[in-house]
């Protein structure tokens, strides 16, 4: 079967915001990559949702998480995609890895989460040094979350520190970036296609 892509895109402007997205520009990067290996990348950005907060899978009336959620799990991959603020990923990134965190109570009779099975790759932009540190924090939730993490699954830029210019506003994207996004969509169809064709293994198996 043919993989599909979820990318969650964490910034915090709404999409009727006057300033271009520099993590939707990256987003864009990374969904051309992933058609060359025949993936469909659907992409919804965050901050035009109503995401309570939680840590349950529906937080009630009123809630967009729940059909997120449902797109989530019918995903094979899913991009979590992250401006850095302050030095952390975005308050949006956060809140959706919180409703994640629903997961672990989520298990079929064999104990595996609802989201085994699947890939999670993660991108970042900013403009001060901090990529590393967001990409391991994002690692780490997905990883405790059910995701698989394949080899150099992130892409980011980041400018100098105290610089006023952003991702958006490059006239041409960096040759190491479009080569780590090239890497990350590679190994992210890889490691899907794998997962795909045989789930791990559940209790006792």
């Amino acid at each position: 079967m043919p993989l599909k892509a979820l990318a969650l895109n964490a910034t915090l402007k709404a999409s009727n915001a006057k300033d271009a997205s520099s993590t939707e520009r990256m987003i864009g990067l990374i969904d051309k990559a992933m058609s060359a290996h025949g993936i469909t990348t659907e992409v919804i950005r965050l901050a035009d949702f109503n995401i309570k907060p939680g840590v349950t899978s529906d937080e009630g009336d009123g809630d967009d998480w729940p059909a997120i959620r449902a797109k989530l799990l019918d995903a094979d991959i899913l991009l979590m995609a992250t401006p850095i603020w302050l030095g952390q990923p975005s308050s949006v990134c956060k809140r959706a890895l919180e409703r994640m965190d629903a997961f672990l109570e989520e298990t079929d009779d064999q104990g595996r989460m609802v989201s085994y099975g699947r890939v999670a790759a993660v991108a970042v932009v900013g403009n001060e040094d901090g990529a590393h540190h967001v990409s391991a924090e994002l690692y780490q939730a997905l990883s405790d979350v059910g995701f698989t993490i394949p080899a150099n699954a992130v892409a980011y830029w980041v400018g100098e520190a105290m610089g006023s210019t952003n991702f958006v506003d490059l006239d041409k994207v960096p040759k190491q970036v479009t080569t780590s996004v090239d890497m990350l969509a590679r190994n992210a169809a890889h490691l899907a296609g794998l997962l795909q064709a045989k789930q791990y293994p559940g209790e006792g198996g």
